[in-house]
């Protein structure tokens, strides 16, 4: 495993973590929230505004059934709104409603509560190093993934 390319074993870590923390997200997001539920939700809070359907899923990277799928659910519970888009009579505008942030905040909360069990496990000061250059390698993927086609 050592032997392995550098950039390969950095991508099988992060798998392996994005793995492991949706399993511990799943098993306690409130509400009845799935991963992808809450990750729009989380993703209106973070960069605001509104969305069209397949704005969102270009940006989750799912198709736009699944993308539906996820909207239609959260329009149930009251955390988004969907409404005609003035500019396209077949498409829709997305905007997370209050309830929607609640829940938000509520599965941060609960997810939080998780993250004090790693206390005295990890050493947040090099989580906290760590951060800014992987939110750098993150725009540099993200970056990418548009230039692929």
């Amino acid at each position: 495993m050592d032997q392995d390319p550098l950039a390969f074993r950095l991508f099988n870590e992060i798998g392996i973590i994005s793995q492991l923390s949706a399993a511990i997200m799943t098993r306690v997001l409130p509400h009845g929230l799935s991963m992808a539920q809450f990750g729009v939700l989380n993703h209106f809070v973070r960069l605001g505004g509104e969305r069209t359907p397949a704005r969102l899923a270009e940006a989750f990277q799912v198709t736009r059934g699944a993308m539906t799928n996820t909207l239609t659910r959260l329009e149930a519970q009251g955390f988004i709104s969907l409404r005609a888009d003035p500019d396209d009579g077949r498409g829709k505008i997305v905007q997370i409603t209050d309830a929607g942030r609640r829940a938000r905040e509520d599965a941060l909360a609960v997810l939080m509560h998780e993250v004090t069990k790693l206390d005295g496990k990890v050493n947040w000061a090099d989580i906290e190093e760590m951060l800014p250059k992987l939110e750098a390698l993150r725009k540099i993927l993200d970056e990418e993934r548009f230039k692929a086609d």
